[in-house]
């Protein structure tokens, strides 16, 4: 079953964000992960909330996801991610 990464990513250091978003494809594409969505323009239907950077990665399964997130390859990119933005991440599975 497919498993999905679902972020909501507000940029505080574009520069520095920069340096994710040129290497963390690569590591994502390795573990058999890809982009659905990447940025975009977003609206709010219903409740409250107001989502910056929508990102969305479907993996074969949660076991990939995972995998991917615990990675030696991804780990330094976390640090990157977490001191350029203020970062929501949740997972899912579905079809």
């Amino acid at each position: 079953m497919a498993a999905y990464l679902i972020a909501d990513i507000e940029v505080i250091d574009i520069a520095g964000f920069a340096e994710y978003q040129q290497k963390v494809p690569a590591t994502i594409a390795a573990y058999g992960g890809r982009y659905l969505v990447r940025g975009g323009a977003t609206e709010v239907l219903e409740g409250s909330g107001t989502p910056k950077r929508c990102v969305v990665l479907e993996f074969p399964g949660m076991a990939q996801l995972k995998t991917w997130y615990a990675s030696p390859e991804y780990r330094p990119l976390i640090a990157i991610r977490e001191r350029t933005t203020k970062s929501n991440l949740m997972t899912a599975e579905g079809m």
